[in-house]
Formats: structure tokens, C-alpha cells, sequence
């Protein structure tokens, strides 16, 4: 018999049996030494018995303790990867085995060492190396903690400057430092020790005055990672965590414990981050924007800001969104909040009521006032002698909610709904009582949600280095401009490196398409009462690429239909026709455009194939095709309900006027200056008071010296101050197109329209100035510059929105340094999951913040603890951090102190 096989005899497993049948060896002694120590037969049982192989034993329940935790801790990161609403993520391999790291063995005098040491009030010390060289080293390791201000790291929130390019690739850089300034002082990652005090805790559990936080401690460090514009690194944090731990703190968690409790937080009440595939096949990854939306209705600090309905302007004045006439009159009423909610019974739009006068009315839109007293414009009901009911729809009037009294269930159960006439009948009224969004709401009250789109073309690179993303924010349109102004409300849905913004929309789309069919149910943040909301989109601000050609006034559906039109002469398989028409008609959509190419392919190729085929055949075949796949072929922008890109684009101020109209002023006014000419000018703005002018600092040196490169709030500043200081310096000409823009400017930038009528007039009046003035001094610019040509529409956009600044970019352009911060500390291995998971958490973070409540996995609604919730209120450079505002009423005789 070889060595190493077993022996027959009734021997433990673990021992082996000798060739010669005389020696044994312990296989669990040999794991522990590191080598083979053959023992009589005889001798096995006295070392089974023995404190060697009972320490051995030890060591080997210890290793498959710690086996366990790292498996158990895989298998739990797996479980919550999957139940976030992930679509086609790859998981990882089931054969997949955790690697240990290799330790080297200690020898058995060194663990009979350990083993026999008794902790007392004895200190082991290794004493201090006074070699040069070691003293030398210590010296180093000052110096790096000093350069690197590992003590006020977070002291400072950096300025944002616009070309300011280097100040993130120095964080990297330190960064790097940090990581070997921890290592050098053995601050480490999570290694087993963390994993089996894990499985020795158990799972977390909340502090009620912190929750759903465990303590006041790990409430600050997750909100402390989770600032927008403060990025901390895992390296960073395990600074923070070293430095409480070495101050004595309480309840200071290891990284992996932080990070689990985050996991843990976001899957219970977190915004759900699903992975989408476009239909060009990219993939990408998107916050759900009804989550998004729905914490604005269950925060008790936004939810009572929300406007519900259209607004009656007070005096007639136009400050909103929800004052212009797109809300008031141009929109499908079916897409405004369709009930009233009295508290004991729901009215609906379309159905048939009673006043408390006993008159009976048809609501067809709902209204409110600036003090959210409830109106309706209404169609009277009026009887003939028979008596039949006409329904008089010539013209509405207007009723208080309040007057209501008996909604068509009532009239039902009292049969008091009237017979019909004729006319009546035929005009469909009747067949829309009840209305079906009745059954929708399931006896909630049903509102409408309004958003705003935003999509850009952003680099992910702090420095100049163009990393280009397609980047997709919101902003909830129900709010008043006040609050949308504050970084806060601007809301992240996703980006992709690949995948276009009509690809990202066209996920989108489905979800916002959803909440017509299933509303999304959620709890006011201060009634308390289960609510719930369809969403619409209002419209889509920013400097639109479709608009980089003028071309004739058009609509959603006649765009739509030219392109079926292209779509169908695709299928014949001859592209010069599909060409012709494109020309005929200006209209050439480059997201269909690829599957039109598609389709000349395969109609050439079909009748290859198929000779015995006719052309209509042909066509008729590929035209089936089109037809079960049109939702994933035709741009998604042009088949929203509620959404009509040719009209709810409006001129962005931001890129039309200043980084359009007052930029080609300034280029040629200041271009024929003389190095003096340049002087006068510097110190004429220099000396500039800016006392209401809401603007920055004037930095004129800086503006003359990059007169070329400035950017939007420096332009914002030359438009209104210019005129004063240019009278000498241009010529008369262009003196008269500084005054003209100037005035322009002046009228576009205001909060509020006393006159809608007036003002419009002064517009169209100020707008003609500055385009008679541009064509006087270059008349080409007018056919080469689209921004010249949008002034014209200047004046519609205002009458369907209200005034422009409620439409403008800014805050969105804003929002793109809290996107680059994001994108800076992702592994950059998947840019769209990382950052739409960041910025997820940071969406959570203002909510639990503010007090907003949060639905459970079970559907139960919970809010943070009272110590979370009122945090913000006490510190006002919280407050700043994450772009919040308190909105207070100011009163007469009330001060600050």
C-alpha cells in the first residue's frame, strides 16, 4: 500500500494511516503547522486529548467561520443587486468562489504565545525605532498629512469656475495620497474581523428619535456622503471614520457596516434605478421620475405649495406657468386634474351636478385661486317642456366648488338625472358619465402632475477633456417658480454616453404613459390622505437642436404624418424619392432616420429575392413591420398625449439672448478697440454700481482679457450695464442696437406680467428694433443666425407659458456640477448605473431631510425620526449644502435677529 492512503481501520477522517500501518498524522495539526508530523499509532490518543490539537481544532473552526461570513456577505450583496428593479443586468456566475487572501502561517511557539498571553493593565509596546531612517519616514508621513490638510478636508466647499479644470484632478491626485497615508497608518478596508462582527450584530436596527438610522452618528456620515456638491471618496471616509474612532466617538461604524446600512436604507425607501435597453439597443440606466415626483407630494414641506389646477392670476397678473394660457385654455382638459375633492364625494369634469341652487351643471375644467379656494368653468343644463335636458356648450361660466351639492352618484341614487335631448345625445355627452378616470382613482382623489424636460449634452470631465453624456433632469411644474429656482428641485432621471436624448425619453415615455392607465398612489405629506397623480409634461426648455433651421409652423401630428409619409416611400426601396420629400417638406428626424435607411435595404433586398413580388407587395410586407413596431421606430417626443415639441419648445433666454443676440453685439463691438480703447472701457465697467442689478462682482479686467470666452452671467452683466459705457467707443449704429438689446433684455428678464397685452406689443416692438438694427449692420447674420430668427416667436411663447425666466436653463446648467461629481467618483465601468445610483441617494437624502414620507416594502408610510427630520432647520449651512431654501412668509414689522 502507497503512503497517503487510507487505512481501512476504524481511524477519525482526518487521520492518515502510514504504508508500513505503524505511524499516523493528524491532516488538522498539518494544516495549522504548515507541515507533516508522523506520530506512533499508539500515540493517537493521547494527542486527540492533547492542548496542541485542541488549539488546532480551533484554528480550523475558526477559517471555516470566516469562510462562511465571506460567502454569506457575497450571497447578500447578490440578493440586493437583484431586488432593485433591475431589467437585463448581468449577474455574476454561480460558479463564481470567493478567493481568501493567502496569510502565512504563524508557527505553534507563536499562537502557544498569544494563547498563553493574559491581558492586563501591562502594555505591549514594540517600542520606538530612533533609527534615522525610521525617524525620517515618521517625518514624511507629517508632511503628507499636512499638504494634504488631512485634518480640515472638508472645511471648504469649493467655488465653481468655469474653466476650472484642475481643481478635481488635484482631489484625484490627493486622493491617491490619502489612500497610502491610511495604509501607512493601518487604517484598512473591511477584512474578516469586520465580516464575523457582521454575523455577530445581526442586522441593523433604527433609533427611534434617528430612524431609520441606527444612531445620530451614522445619520451624519450618510449625510455627509451624500452631499451634492462635497464628493467623498471611500478613502476620504475611512479618514473620517479613523479620526472619530481615535477621538472617542460613539457608535462610529467600520465602512463596510456604513455601507451596508445605506444599501439597506435606499432598498426600503429609496428611488427605484431600472436598466432599459433603447430600441437602437443601447443601454442605459434611469430614476423612476413618478418616485421622484411622489416625494414632492408626501414631503409636508413642498406638498401644500403644489398647485393642483390652472390659477386665477390675482389683478390679472402672470408670474407662473400655471397662470398662462397653455393651463388655462390651450391643453386637452382631459390631462389637468379631472376631479374636486369635497372630502365626503368626488366631482369629476364631464359629469353631471347639482348646485345647492338646484341648477344642474356639467364641469369641464376645475380652477383655483392663489388662495386655493376651488372654481369650475361649467356648461349649464337647461330643460324644455317635455322636459328634455340640453346641455348649453356655446360658452361657460364660471362657479365656486363650494356651491356644489350633489355629484352623479348622488343624482344617480336619487334619480334625478335627467332624459336627454336629441342633440345632446348626439354630441356624446351622455357617454362620458361616469367619467372613466373614476375607476382609475378607485375612490382617491385624482390630480395631475405637470414636469419639465431638460435634456443636454454635458461632459463628465471637470477639465477640458470632452467626456460627452446625454444627460436628462426635471423639475415638478406644479411648484411655483420660487421653489423651482432652488437647486433642490432639480431632479436627475438619467444619462448615457451612448444612448441619445430621444432614446432616454423613449423610457421615459413608458413610464409617464403608465400613470395614465395606473395612477401613482401616494400619501400627502400633511392631510395624510392617500392620494394620487397622472403625469404630463409641460415642456421642454433648453437651446432645441430641431430648431437650428427655421422652416414653416408646424404641429406634432403634421410632423408625424410627414414622416409616415417618408416611412411608407422607404418601403418602395428608392431613396432619391425619400430624399425629395425630406427637402419638400424641411423635415428630416435623426432618430427614425437610421430605420428608414433600414428599410431602402431591405426592400432593394427583397426584390432581389423575390422577383415574382410587386413593388406593392413589397411595401405592404415592410409596412406590417412598421406597423408592430412603430411605438419603438417614431421619435417618442411626437406621440406624447399632452406634448407638442413644434409649440412647447420655448425660446431659452439663456442661449438665444445672452449666448446669442448680446454675444454677436459685444464680438463686434469690441473687436475694432484699440489697446486704449480697451483701457477706457475696463475702468468705465470697473466703476459700475451694482446696486440693483442682481449680478456678480464685475471682474472688467478679466472680461476684457477673455473677451471672447465669457459665459452667461458675464454677458447678462454687458447687456444691461453696456449702454452707459459704449456711447464713445462704437459708432452711432451700434450704439442705437446696445440701447435696443438692452431694452430687450430688460423687458424678457422680469418676474411678472402686469399687462399681457401691452407687453406683448412692447416685445414684438422691442424685437423688430434689434432684428432692423442687425440687418443694417450685417445683413447676413439675419439668414445665418437661427437665434435672430427666434425672436420673432419671442412673443407666442410668452402668451402660452408666461414670462421666459420661468422657462429658463439656468438651474438645470447649474446641476451639471453636481452630474460631473458623480461622474469623477464612479469606476467610470458604468458610467449611467453608477451615477444614476448616486444621485438616487442623494434624492432620498432631501427627502428624509425635509421630512417626507416614505412607503415600506409591506405599503405602510413611515417618516424619519424627529431628530432627522428637524436637523436641517437647526443648521442653515445644511440647508445651503443641499441647495435648499425655507420659503417664509414675511410679515410687517417682523426682523430677522
Amino acid at each position: 500500500m502507497g503512503r497517503g492512503r487510507k487505512s481501512k481501520n476504524s481511524l477519525p477522517e482526518f487521520v492518515e494511516l502510514s504504508d508500513d500501518s505503524k505511524k499516523v498524522l493528524c491532516k488538522i495539526c498539518e494544516a495549522r503547522q504548515g507541515q507533516k508530523n508522523w506520530i506512533q499509532k499508539e500515540s493517537l490518543p493521547g494527542h486527540l486529548k492533547s492542548e496542541l490539537h485542541a488549539n488546532s481544532i480551533s484554528a480550523q473552526e475558526k477559517r471555516e467561520a470566516i469562510l462562511m461570513a465571506v460567502q454569506h456577505s457575497m450571497q447578500e450583496e447578490e440578493h440586493a443587486q437583484e431586488e432593485m428593479d433591475f431589467v437585463m443586468l448581468p449577474s455574476r456566475p454561480e460558479s463564481f468562489v470567493p478567493q481568501l487572501p493567502h496569510v502565512p502561517k504563524p508557527s505553534i511557539e507563536e499562537e502557544e504565545m498569544w494563547d498563553n498571553y493574559a491581558g492586563s493593565a501591562e502594555t505591549f509596546d514594540a517600542g520606538i525605532d530612533h533609527t534615522l531612517a525610521a525617524i525620517e519616514d515618521r517625518k514624511q508621513l507629517e508632511r503628507e498629512a499636512i499638504d494634504f490638510d488631512l485634518w480640515h478636508c472638508a472645511d471648504l466647499i469649493p467655488d465653481e469656475e468655469p474653466n476650472d479644470g484642475q481643481l478635481l484632478l488635484d482631489e484625484l491626485e490627493q486622493d491617491d495620497i490619502l489612500t497610502e497615508l491610511l495604509q501607512n497608518a493601518h487604517s484598512r478596508a473591511p477584512d474578516m474581523e469586520d465580516l464575523l462582527n457582521e454575523e455577530a450584530w445581526g442586522q441593523p436596527k433604527a433609533s427611534d428619535a434617528w430612524s431609520p438610522y441606527e444612531s445620530k452618528t451614522i445619520f451624519l456620515l450618510d449625510t455627509l456622503d451624500n452631499l451634492p456638491r462635497m464628493r467623498i471618496s471611500n478613502s476620504l471616509m475611512e479618514v473620517f471614520l479613523w479620526v472619530l474612532r481615535e477621538t472617542g466617538a460613539c457608535d462610529v461604524p467600520s465602512l463596510y457596516h456604513l455601507r451596508k446600512v445605506q444599501t439597506s436604507i435606499q432598498k426600503s425607501s429609496g428611488v427605484p434605478t431600472t436598466q432599459y435597453k433603447s430600441p437602437k439597443g443601447n443601454v442605459y440606466s434611469m430614476n423612476d421620475p413618478c418616485t421622484i415626483v411622489a416625494m414632492d407630494w408626501a414631503n409636508p414641506t413642498v406638498c401644500d405649495h403644489i398647485r393642483r389646477y390652472p390659477v386665477i392670476p390675482p389683478n390679472g397678473v402672470i408670474s407662473e406657468v400655471y397662470h398662462a394660457v397653455k393651463w388655462r385654455k390651450d391643453v386637452d382638459q382631459h390631462t389637468l386634474s379631472p376631479m374636486y375633492d369635497a372630502g365626503d364625494r368626488h366631482y369629476y369634469i364631464n359629469e353631471l351636478a347639482r348646485l345647492k341652487n338646484s341648477n344642474f351643471i356639467i364641469p369641464v375644467q376645475w380652477l383655483e385661486d392663489t388662495d386655493g379656494q376651488v372654481f369650475a368653468d361649467a356648461y349649464a343644463i337647461v330643460f324644455n317642456e317635455k322636459p328634455l335636458a340640453t346641455v348649453v356648450d356655446t360658452n361657460s361660466f364660471l362657479i365656486r366648488a363650494s356651491d356644489l351639492e350633489h355629484n352623479f352618484f348622488d343624482l344617480l341614487d336619487l334619480n334625478l338625472v335627467p332624459d336627454w335631448h336629441s342633440c345632446t345625445i348626439k354630441s356624446g355627452y351622455p357617454t362620458l358619465m361616469p367619467n372613466p378616470d373614476q375607476a382609475l382613482a378607485e375612490g382617491d382623489p385624482l390630480y395631475t402632475s405637470w414636469i419639465d424636460v431638460f435634456g443636454d449634452d454635458v461632459s463628465g470631465n471637470q477639465s477640458k477633456s470632452w467626456n460627452k453624456h446625454w444627460n436628462i433632469y426635471i423639475s415638478h411644474r406644479n411648484l411655483p417658480r420660487k421653489l423651482l429656482q432652488q437647486e433642490f428641485h432639480v431632479h436627475f432621471v438619467s444619462t448615457s454616453p451612448v444612448a441619445s436624448i430621444p432614446e432616454q425619453f423613449h423610457g421615459i415615455k413608458q413610464v409617464i404613459e403608465s400613470t395614465h392607465k395606473k395612477p401613482v398612489r401616494v400619501r400627502h405629506g400633511t392631510s395624510g390622505v392617500q392620494t394620487r397623480f397622472k403625469l404630463f409634461v409641460n415642456c421642454g426648455p433648453g437651446d432645441n437642436p430641431a430648431q437650428s433651421e427655421a422652416g414653416v409652423a408646424r404641429s406634432a401630428k403634421t410632423i408625424l404624418t410627414d414622416i409616415e409619409s417618408q416611412v411608407k416611400l422607404a418601403c418602395l426601396g428608392v431613396a432619391q424619392n425619400v430624399h425629395a420629400e425630406q427637402t419638400k417638406n424641411g423635415i428630416k428626424d435623426a432618430y427614425i432616420q437610421p430605420w428608414i435607411d433600414d428599410l431602402i435595404d431591405h426592400a432593394r433586398n427583397m426584390c432581389k429575392d423575390h422577383s415574382e413580388w410587386s413593388t406593392g407587395d413589397i411595401q405592404a410586407e415592410l409596412l406590417k413591420w412598421v406597423k408592430e413596431h412603430r411605438d419603438e421606430i417614431m421619435n417618442p417626443f411626437l406621440s406624447l398625449d399632452g406634448f407638442d415639441p413644434a409649440v412647447d419648445t420655448p425660446v431659452e433666454i439663456l442661449h438665444t439672448i445672452l449666448l446669442g443676440i448680446v454675444k454677436y453685439l459685444w464680438h463686434d463691438s469690441h473687436t475694432p478697440w484699440t489697446t486704449s480703447q480697451k483701457e477706457i472701457y475696463a475702468v468705465r465697467l470697473q466703476s459700475t454700481e451694482r446696486l440693483g442689478l442682481s449680478i456678480h462682482a464685475i471682474r472688467a479686467n478679466y472680461i476684457m482679457q477673455y473677451a471672447n470666452s465669457l459665459i452667461g452671467r458675464q454677458f447678462k452683466t454687458i447687456a444691461q450695464v453696456n449702454v452707459f459705457h459704449v456711447y464713445d467707443l462704437v459708432d452711432a449704429t451700434r450704439f442705437l442696437l446696445t440701447k435696443a438689446v438692452g431694452e430687450l433684455a430688460a423687458l424678457l428678464w422680469i418676474p411678472e406680467i402686469q399687462n399681457m397685452e401691452e407687453y406683448l406689443s412692447d416685445i414684438e416692438v422691442s424685437a423688430a428694433n434689434v432684428l432692423d438694427l442687425f440687418a443694417m449692420i450685417d445683413p447676413s447674420k439675419i439668414i445665418s443666425k437661427i437665434k435672430l430668427h427666434l425672436l420673432i416667436h419671442l412673443k407666442e411663447d410668452i402668451h402660452r407659458f408666461g414670462p421666459l425666466v420661468g422657462v429658463a436653463t439656468e438651474n438645470f446648467e447649474c446641476f451639471n456640477a453636481i452630474f460631473r461629481y458623480c461622474s469623477i467618483y464612479s469606476n467610470h465601468l458604468a458610467p449611467s448605473r453608477d451615477i444614476a445610483f448616486q444621485l438616487a441617494r442623494q434624492e432620498v437624502l432631501k427627502h428624509r431631510l425635509t421630512g417626507g414620507w416614505s412607503p415600506t416594502p409591506e405599503g405602510e408610510w413611515h417618516q424619519p425620526g424627529p431628530s432627522v427630520r428637524n436637523f436641517i432647520h437647526a443648521h442653515p449651512t445644511l440647508q445651503a449644502l443641499v441647495g435648499w431654501t425655507n420659503v417664509e412668509l414675511l410679515e410687517n414689522g417682523w426682523f430677522r435677529s
